[in-house]
């Protein structure tokens, strides 16, 4: 039994070792495969590496060549470039040199004909000098025959062919002059009414009224005892703060409100709105509202200066001036609202300035700063004439001479000394004489009227007188007999001294008298 299982166990041990062993020999045979195609394999890699490696060195040996042909094309091609470069540059230097020599050449000759010329007027300059003496030895010699026969020196002869001169000179000058002045006086004032016509023609005006109340409108009459509260302590409030007087009786859903300065009467009437719209009228809300509409109006009185400055195409202006103009929106003269006649006179003297050949931009400002001295601060002199107080001003905060002169003497309260001063004071006279600018009572006009012509009547020889131009011209006819030449003169300054002195008007008034003699015979 044990040898049967020994046998068995050296059986399978066999059979293993056997398995084993033919297990080997096919790994070794495989193995010896592998090598084998491995061998061939590396072979054949070798094989087609040489292959590449010569096919890439045949491609790189033909790129190299290319690029130096390449190379080599351009460098030929810089060298050629190179070489007609020096040879330009040699034939330049060839062609200079060529030029330089001729030139040299050229130079030579004209400096030898240049000497034999210096010779030539050398010898003339003597020739000449020797003549020049021999010409005064003889002008000497015949002044002194002359001196002999005339018996006057030669300063003596001079001295009165001089002052004959003068006197023929001079007269023959006062007449060109007499002629010139004759001319421009037959011109002149045909020109200037041109000239102004075609201003007034190219500036469009507007009629403007301004009063010194003003309507505030309300819903109904329930309001009217609101506003004037209890006792009245709510209107006593409101004239208090505004300084207007505010005027409530029978006339149906209106107040009236009555003060001459507008900046006032349009604060009460703004504030007044606010109050009613709001509902609570008390002093203390009054005051406060009051206080609000003061800082808006003062707010809108720059925002007016400034866009009416921006609208002439005026720069520069000082901020004081600015709030001037704009305070002009609320001051009225005769009825004419201030700042609609400055901005009208501004381009009145802006188109006329031009057709003078004068700067139009200055004469626009002087135009809209003519009238300043009309809304003075608190501080201002009311003594001071509105002319002279806005020329101080406009010096104050820096304008030119020019326009200081024009503002100052456009009432002529100064004298002028430019030609825009008198371009101011037309223009001021054309705005404020045209039809519609200014309101007046047509009873007291024709009282002003009748009055002028009774002052004229007061003076001895006066035979008639007539007011035109709407009282802006007073003519005055004297009889001959009693008055001369002389006389007429002096009436004249007398009749404009007496309406001075006498009556108050807007502007300026021309006294013109007329004295005709007149010599009538008959014949029978």
């Amino acid at each position: 039994m044990d040898n049967t299982i020994i046998f068995s166990i050296a059986g399978v041990a066999i059979g293993a070792i056997i398995g084993f062993v033919i297990a080997k020999m096919m790994e070794k045979n495989n193995a010896s495969k592998l090598i084998k195609n491995a061998k061939k394999a590396a072979s054949n890699i070798l094989r087609d590496a040489k292959s590449e490696g010569e096919s890439i060195k045949k491609d790189k040996l033909l790129q190299s060549k290319e690029k130096f042909l390449e190379l080599k094309t351009e460098h030929e091609k810089v060298i050629s470039s190179r070489e007609k470069k020096m040879s330009d540059a040699e034939k330049r230097t060839r062609d200079k040199e060529s030029q330089i020599s001729s030139e040299l050449a050229k130079n030579k000759k004209l400096n030898l004909e240049l000497e034999s010329k210096k010779k030539d007027y050398n010898h003339r300059l003597d020739i000449i000098d020797k003549k020049q003496e021999e010409v005064d030895r003889l002008h000497r010699s015949q002044i002194e025959q002359l001196e002999v026969i005339s018996s006057l020196s030669a300063e003596d002869a001079k001295a009165q062919l001089i002052e004959s001169l003068k006197g023929e000179a001079k007269t023959e000058a006062n007449a060109y002059i007499q002629g010139k002045m004759e001319e421009a006086k037959l011109t002149a004032q045909q020109d200037a009414k041109k000239i102004i016509i075609n201003t007034i023609q190219r500036i469009g005006t507007e009629e403007a009224v301004d009063n010194c109340v003003s309507v505030f409108n309300i819903e109904n009459d329930d309001v009217k005892g609101r506003i004037i509260g209890r006792e009245g302590r709510n209107i006593r409030a409101i004239e208090a703060a505004t300084g207007v007087e505010i005027i409530v009786d029978d006339t149906p859903e209106a107040i009236i409100l009555s003060c001459f300065d507008s900046v006032r009467r349009e604060i009460a009437r703004l504030s007044l709105h606010k109050l009613v719209t709001d509902g609570r009228i008390h002093p203390a809300r009054i005051e406060e509202v009051v206080k609000k509409t003061q800082k808006q109006i003062e707010q809108e009185i720059i925002e007016v200066g400034k866009r009416t400055v921006i609208d002439l195409g005026i720069h520069g202006l000082h901020p004081e001036l600015i709030k001037m103009v704009g305070r002009m929106k609320y001051r009225s003269s005769y009825g004419q609202n201030l700042l609609q006649h400055s901005r009208e006179v501004a381009k009145l003297c802006g188109v006329m300035a031009a057709e003078l050949g004068l700067n139009p931009k200055l004469a626009k400002r002087a135009g809209l700063l003519h009238d300043i001295g009309k809304v003075p601060d608190a501080e201002a002199d009311m003594e001071t004439p509105h002319a002279i107080l806005g020329m101080q001003w406009a010096e104050k905060f820096g304008e030119k001479g020019e326009v200081c002169n024009a503002i100052g003497a456009h009432h002529d309260e100064i004298e002028m000394t430019s030609l825009l001063s008198p371009i101011i004071q037309v223009c001021d006279a054309i705005s404020g004489a045209r039809p519609g600018a200014r309101r007046q009572v047509l009873d007291s006009y024709i009282q002003r009227l009748k009055d002028l012509e009774e002052i004229a009547f007061g003076f001895q020889g006066v035979k008639k007188a007539y007011a035109i131009q709407a009282g802006r011209e007073l003519r005055v006819i004297v009889e001959s007999e009693k008055v001369n030449d002389q006389n007429a003169a002096d009436l004249s300054f007398s009749i404009s001294q007496k309406i001075q002195t006498d009556m108050t008007y807007p502007g300026q008034v021309k006294v013109t008298v007329i004295r005709e003699t007149r010599a009538v015979n008959i014949a029978k």
